[in-house]
């Protein structure tokens, strides 16, 4: 479908609804908050499916007519952008440059992957590399910002086995993508679910529980993904051959020494973001808040005698137009539970489904939402909010059902444009990478497998670490 057309739908359907809304007699039951809401809602979920405008700013101007029509008060607008979440993300980034400009990633990477010795040593070894970066730097694409070096030495060492290149360059946004959910902070749309959810709820969480909860489906999904893509990309005889990535290949695309005796400045860095992550999982034990140990050790890694960058430098990758477009999305949120629209939206919904069905179909329509919303942030400002009141009605817990919705929204590889990391490693000069094609056979085979997996993880695994199905 061309962009015009695309246009063209998404303004009918929007002012379609907007029209069913406006007629008093339609739908008595909602209140003209709740139908102000609506309309507001309805006009930007269309603009970000079907136009080429910033979500940021349709985010911006949808937090501002609710403000303007006195849906929301500009209290609420203005308070979401002082949120502990958003603060936490903040400081996060500011850590996150602090740990780029050492040499910690290659350090790392030679660690991890040099000691492999068959190519499915090699894609675990990967795997698990990138898993670990959900620790150190937030948000997907400056993960694949920061990988993007490893994969391209990978890739030279490799250039005579150009399947596995390709191979490699699928298996670098997939992980970054499903690895997201180890932490709070791997992605916005985390900070989004839980504000939606204490906002409707009163249920609050944490780092740490997050990291309890989203950790083990990290790993799983990850390592269960990697296998996939191996098998999907490559031959028999192309995984038989041995393969030996030596310090030497990764320090070529490397600004700073990968082996040898660590420099001051990298055992500060280490010292600092171990202690941040220790301190973030140890929150039950000292009750200091997440967003508060953040701002500790931003402030500690860029100060003038201990830190490894500037204040100023720091705060210049801070993505301001996600935190900004976080913020008008937690007023939308807030402006759908208190008028009463999501309440409304979901009050149709069939009254006897049972839990599994309920999270089935949560968890379906969050793995395909991307291949309409393509902002993993947007999808769970559209969906999280509809799925927590759904939840309520069904007999489902909250915390499960938003935590399914945010998880299974996190497969999006269907398309190159589907999400950044796969943006990026689509088109690297020089590499041989994947091609859509590549991609559909792929996401053919994952999409269903990380569904099931989300629906395991919900229905079995997270009872046990304390969130059950049911309230």
């Amino acid at each position: 479908m061309t962009l015009n057309l695309r246009l063209a739908a998404a303004l009918c359907v929007a002012l379609s609804l907007c029209a069913l809304l406006a007629v008093p007699a339609n739908f008595p039951a909602l209140g003209g908050d709740a139908r102000l809401t609506l309309a507001v809602f309805a006009l930007a979920t269309c603009a970000w499916i079907g136009t080429p405008v910033d979500d940021t700013y349709i985010a911006l101007g949808a937090g501002l007519a609710l403000t303007a029509t006195g849906v929301i008060s500009s209290d609420t607008l203005f308070g979401t952008l002082g949120d502990a979440t958003v603060w936490l993300l903040i400081c996060a980034f500011v850590l996150a440059a602090a740990v780029a400009r050492t040499g910690l990633a290659g350090r790392a990477a030679t660690f991890l992957v040099g000691g492999a010795r068959t190519v499915r040593q090699l894609t675990h070894l990967t795997t698990a590399a990138l898993v670990v970066t959900a620790f150190a730097v937030p948000a997907t694409s400056g993960r694949a910002a920061l990988a993007l070096p490893v994969f391209l030495a990978l890739a030279k060492a490799l250039a005579d086995r150009r399947r596995l290149v390709v191979m490699l360059a699928l298996l670098f946004p997939t992980v970054i993508l499903l690895s997201a959910v180890a932490t709070l902070i791997g992605a916005g749309a985390h900070l989004i679910t839980v504000s939606v959810l204490w906002e409707a709820t009163g249920d609050r969480i944490g780092f740490t529980q997050w990291l309890l909860l989203g950790l083990p489906l990290a790993v799983a999904s990850s390592h269960l993904a990697a296998e996939t893509v191996l098998l999907t990309t490559t031959r028999r005889a192309d995984r038989e051959g041995p393969v030996h990535i030596t310090a030497e290949e990764i320090q070529r695309h490397s600004e700073s020494p990968v082996t040898g005796p660590w420099t001051q400045v990298e055992k500060r860095c280490a010292l600092l973001l171990a202690t941040v992550v220790a301190l973030w999982c140890s929150e039950p034990l000292h009750q200091v808040s997440p967003a508060v140990v953040a701002l500790i050790g931003a402030v500690v890694a860029s100060s003038p005698a201990l830190g490894t960058v500037g204040l100023k430098d720091a705060l210049k990758t801070v993505p301001w137009s996600l935190l900004l477009f976080m913020a008008a999305t937690m007023a939308m949120g807030v402006a759908l539970a208190d008028s009463g629209a999501a309440k409304w939206l979901v009050s149709g919904l069939p009254g006897h489904v049972g839990p599994a069905v309920f999270l089935g179909v949560v968890v379906a329509v969050s793995t395909a939402a991307h291949l309409v919303l393509q902002s993993r942030s947007a999808r769970s400002s559209v969906l999280v909010p509809l799925v927590v009141a759904a939840a309520v009605g069904a007999g489902v817990n909250p915390v499960t059902a938003a935590l399914a919705s945010t998880a299974a929204a996190g497969f999006c590889h269907t398309l190159p444009a589907s999400a950044k990391p796969v943006t990026l490693f689509s088109d690297v000069p020089g590499v041989p990478t994947y091609t859509p094609r590549d991609l559909l056979r792929l996401s053919a085979v994952l999409a269903p497998l990380t569904a099931a997996l989300v629906l395991f993880f919900a229905a079995a695994v997270w009872p046990l670490l304390g969130v059950p199905v049911t309230r």
